[in-house]
């Protein structure tokens, strides 16, 4: 393993068989190259309303939060970044003497305000607005790609 550990942290468990079988698929593939803590935060009540139910999972994500993560909060309105940017990203992140990076995703309803206002930086997967479970297999895909880039791995075209 040559990269920082990463961590991600979701809302929710994944628990169609496909989706849990696709990021189990590329969890395997990433962590021949660096360490990847994943944490599940459980979701919130949903007799709640949707605004207080956000509020609850977003405390949960920030008390998941360790002093030293580098929060990269994923959500639609945030930065596009190419497949190729998000390597340098993590490149610049192994070489920055602070901190590891933490993807966080949201559940069914988005993120908090203060989940986004905690962040080190906002990043888009796209401009359309993608289900919770497929967000994540589409993150841990989007890592492993840029792990290849970095280590010059046949992978991206």
């Amino acid at each position: 393993m040559t990269g920082k550990p990463l961590k991600y942290i979701s809302v929710g468990k994944l628990k169609t068989p496909f989706w849990k079988d696709a990021a189990a698929h590329y969890t395997t593939r990433i962590t021949r190259w660096r360490k990847l803590d994943i944490t599940e935060v459980r979701d919130g009540d949903s007799a709640l309303p949707q605004d207080q139910r956000n509020a609850l999972e977003g405390r949960r994500i920030i008390e998941a939060l360790d002093p030293q993560d580098i929060a990269l909060v994923l959500d639609e309105r945030g930065q596009h970044l190419t497949s190729p940017q998000l390597a340098d990203l993590l490149r610049q992140m192994d070489h920055d003497a602070r901190g590891r990076a933490c993807f966080v995703i949201g559940g069914a309803w988005g993120l908090d305000e203060a989940v986004r206002q905690r962040a080190s930086r906002c990043i888009s997967l796209s401009h359309m607005t993608l289900p919770h479970e497929l967000a994540r297999v589409v993150l841990l895909e989007q890592i492993y790609r840029a792990e290849c880039i970095l280590r010059k791995v046949p992978y991206h075209h």
